[in-house]
């Protein structure tokens, strides 16, 4: 037995035991991204590098039996910095995104690749929840947002972005999603105003089970939706209809009230937070003891928290925009704040998760992407813009979605780790990246251009007793994983192609 010390606890162990496993006996978790406990270890990744104390040396604990005496420290400053690197030495070989271009640029940050694929499926109610998860009005914003989704959609260069306001506004007339808040939990969130910023953190906190009461001065709710858009680009009956959904949750609306600072001042004692929405500030506003901008309330970029403890705020009162989904977005994430602070925890807002990029496509790769959809320009709807879209138009239309997002996008070691290291994508650039290919299994897609050489494939291909299989082919930086002898991907996995998938760290394989 070997006896050795990690992170302060001893422990005693089988000759042969490595120091990952070692370590997960104890309970401390080493990240790992090569290492496979099906097969034999192919030590390639350095992700997992651990220090012995003893001798100030970095070793890859997934490959390396412990030693007597051994004293190991799993994380320290020079561990997190060479974990980063090993990071970052990855992804710049790791040509592929996180998530589609589509989905950055929509200020809501809205899964639109998961709506298009559903609303081609015909799943038009599962594809209405994928949009209110981010948007609260998904129909309103159908007609008025100027879309700037379609403006980095990656079919755009190649015969037109996919329409995906209009799809928006399909899934938000025609589906059906019978929304539940939370129970309620006792807290009460006090919103002023009643546009599009007032409306989505009214809703997102409904939803969590926070009582939000609206306050506004005009006799309808809306805001500017109401009083600045005509009939003939948003239907009354439209916004009527989005606002009814809301109030049906559980939100009070108080219309026709001012609010001036003596009852600003009772709604901080009587909630347990006030979110201002109410649109650009007003000189009596100014009183309020709020700190001042430029243009506006000056507030927390991430969090929208005010200098006065429990005020956020959101909308037009911190700049002059006439986006609405860019106020949308900023009331679900002041909303995300709240429910932080409520909850105690540390109010960081909605932040952002590493995400992997690589550009245009160039025109070669038009091909590899179409692959994946069907042929077609865009088109506008046979009955006018107005009226959008029939079913089978949208069915069409969102077919012709490239499936840019990465199909491992919850599930891919190589994000986890690069958004907890916090791994710089464009520390080693190269001047050119490589071009990117799609190859098509009968269950699963192979993404080279994603692949980060670990091997844990070939290793499993070859156990479970492939005829084929996956193999390096080639040499030095050219090195890839592929089937061998020109054999198709079919003939190289007809036994364990889901499985494969299933254990690829990144996106490399993954189910189609």
């Amino acid at each position: 037995m070997i006896k050795l010390t990690i992170n302060s606890k001893s422990i005693e162990v089988d000759a042969g035991t490595t120091i990952l496993e070692a370590a997960e006996m104890l309970g401390f978790e080493i990240p790992t991204m090569c290492h496979h406990k099906e097969v034999e270890n192919h030590t390639s990744c350095m992700i997992c590098l651990v220090k012995n104390i003893n001798n100030g040396k970095l070793l890859p604990s997934c490959s390396i039996p412990v030693e007597e005496g051994m004293n190991i420290v799993t994380i320290d400053e020079e561990i997190h910095e060479a974990r980063q690197t090993g990071l970052e030495l990855l992804l710049s070989d790791h040509v592929g995104d996180c998530e589609a271009p589509c989905t950055i640029a929509c200020p809501a940050h809205m899964d639109i690749p998961t709506m298009n694929r559903l609303l081609a499926a015909g799943k038009f109610d599962e594809a209405l929840k994928v949009v209110k998860q981010n948007i609260a009005l998904p129909s309103v914003l159908g007609y008025i947002c100027p879309a700037p989704c379609e403006g980095a959609c990656r079919r755009k260069p190649i015969d037109g972005a996919v329409s995906i306001c209009l799809l928006k506004r399909f899934a938000g007339n025609e589906g059906i999603y019978n929304e539940k808040p939370a129970t309620l939990t006792g807290k009460k969130v006090a919103v002023i105003g009643s546009g599009a910023a007032g409306l989505s953190a009214a809703y997102y906190l409904q939803m969590r089970g926070i009582q939000v009461h609206v306050y506004d001065k005009a006799t309808t709710a809306g805001g500017q939706m109401r009083t600045e858009i005509g009939e003939d680009r948003l239907p009354e009956a439209v916004l009527n209809r989005e606002i009814s959904v809301i109030e049906n949750l559980g939100v009070k609306f108080n219309m026709n009230t001012q609010i001036a600072k003596a009852e600003f001042e009772q709604l901080r004692e009587k909630y347990d937070a006030v979110i201002l929405a109410s649109g650009l500030i007003t000189d009596e506003q100014k009183t309020w003891g709020i700190s001042i901008a430029a243009k506006g309330f000056d507030a927390d970029n991430n969090n929208y928290l005010t200098n006065l403890p429990g005020v956020y705020a959101v909308g037009n009162t911190l700049r002059p925009s006439k986006l609405a989904i860019r106020s949308l977005a900023q009331g679900k994430e002041a909303a995300a704040a709240v429910w932080q602070m409520l909850n105690n925890k540390p109010i960081v807002g909605q932040p952002m998760k590493f995400n992997s990029k690589f550009g245009k496509l160039v025109i070669p790769e038009y091909a590899q992407y179409i692959k994946e959809s069907i042929d077609g320009d865009r088109f506008e709807p046979a009955n006018g813009m107005l009226a959008g879209y029939s079913k089978q138009e949208v069915m069409i239309e969102a077919a012709r979605c490239l499936h840019c997002d990465c199909r491992k996008i919850d599930n891919c070691k190589l994000r986890d780790y690069s958004n907890q290291y916090g791994a710089v994508q464009q520390r080693f650039y190269y001047n050119e990246r490589k071009p990117v290919r799609k190859v098509f299994h009968e269950t699963i897609v192979y993404e080279p251009e994603k692949c980060i050489k670990c091997g844990i494939c070939v290793r499993l291909t070859e156990k479970y007793g492939e005829p084929f299989g996956f193999t390096y082919i080639g040499r030095g930086f050219d090195v890839e994983i592929g089937v061998p002898f020109n054999e198709s991907i079919n003939d190289g996995l007809k036994l364990i192609a889901e499985k494969v998938a299933d254990e690829c760290p990144t996106g490399a394989l993954a189910r189609k």
